[in-house]
């Protein structure tokens, strides 16, 4: 069964060959470890990783300081402050935090796309039996809001109803209208919306705020890819359990969610057999400082309380800095074991 048909089961509950497993490695890992330590745990899973994650590249040379700290500009204008090697940062200053500027404010342009040969290259995957998806940069909507004009000014502009928040929301959705557009018509198995909307406990907006402002704006942005036969992915960190039957209901597939933070119960409960998951396994608690056997046993309950042997369940891990690397090499041990429990 080639990679393509194995995911499509998985999602459409047609008895795959095995659980999908996605093993992300994040850039600071190889900044944060010893790279012969990180390549031999990476060469020794081929069926998860393999020495093609290997990232020599990124290893810092000697002398260099590894978390310095880093100011830069992005191309929609937020200024970031990166202090740890291959984490992101935080925001110093949004560039529409005064809403008097929304009217002027310019998106970056869009990237080239030459069509045809994304349909060429998409159509060849498909025949070597890859799976195929393309997707949104992550914090497209909400998150970019709050990117752009800080999270307070972001939800007190919806809680007044402000027009010109409204306005810049409105020229948002055109934006990432066109990235959609493009994809939907080269023709990829899926397209992913990735946004984090939770926090350790409940979402960053209140349900009525999402299904006033967001959510009409995440289903415009569904249905081309659902119109072009599409699968429809989801991805948002945090605690999402009240806005996931608004999520679902929006028109999304594939749901991909944190598993202690909304807890496994309550999934296999709201899910199980109906839905689609791909759950993102633990990163802060069980594998950061849990023993070896209790990540084992974490990945063991994740798959016989979400899977089946009709399918159902895909599972994703992202391995930052900070994590040991006996429970890490725990984890790929139990992943590339339980991905064949059915079999």
């Amino acid at each position: 069964m080639t990679e393509r048909e194995n995911i499509l089961r998985t999602i459409r509950f047609g008895h795959p060959a095995h659980i999908p497993v996605e093993f992300s490695v994040n850039a600071s890992v190889f900044s944060h470890y010893d790279p012969r330590a990180v390549e031999e745990l990476l060469a020794s899973h081929p069926l998860i990783a393999g020495e093609k994650k290997m990232r020599w590249d990124l290893v810092p040379k000697e002398g260099d300081e590894v978390d310095r700290e880093i100011f830069y500009t992005d191309e929609f204008g937020v200024e970031w402050k990166g202090a740890i090697d291959g984490i992101r940062g935080v925001i110093q200053k949004h560039p529409l935090a005064d809403f008097s500027k929304i009217r002027d404010y310019r998106f970056p342009a869009l990237p080239a796309f030459d069509l045809e040969a994304e349909r060429e290259r998409v159509r060849a995957a498909k025949e070597r039996g890859l799976f195929t998806s393309a997707g949104l940069p992550h914090g497209h909507t909400f998150l970019r809001l709050t990117d752009l004009c800080g999270y307070e000014n972001v939800l007190m502009g919806m809680a007044d109803g402000d027009g010109e928040l409204a306005l810049l929301i409105e020229r948002l959705e055109e934006y990432n209208a066109a990235f959609i557009d493009r994809f939907a018509k080269a023709g990829y198995d899926m397209i992913s919306y990735p946004e984090d909307l939770g926090m350790q406990i409940g979402p960053m907006i209140s349900p009525d705020l999402f299904r006033e402002y967001i959510k009409p704006s995440y289903r415009r942005l569904m249905k081309p890819a659902r119109d072009a036969g599409a699968i429809i992915h989801m991805h948002s960190d945090g605690d999402i359990r009240t806005l996931a039957d608004d999520l679902i209901d929006g028109g999304v597939d594939v749901l991909n969610v944190q598993d202690l933070v909304n807890g496994v119960d309550w999934l296999r409960e709201r899910f199980f057999g109906r839905y689609a998951l791909e759950l993102d396994v633990d990163r802060q608690k069980v594998t950061v400082f849990g023993a070896p056997s209790e990540v084992d046993a974490l990945v063991r309950e994740e798959v016989e309380k979400l899977s089946s042997p009709a399918g159902g369940l895909m599972i994703i891990y992202g391995w930052y800095a900070g994590t040991p690397l006996e429970n890490v090499k725990a984890l790929m041990d139990a992943l590339e074991k339980y991905m064949f429990y059915w079999d």
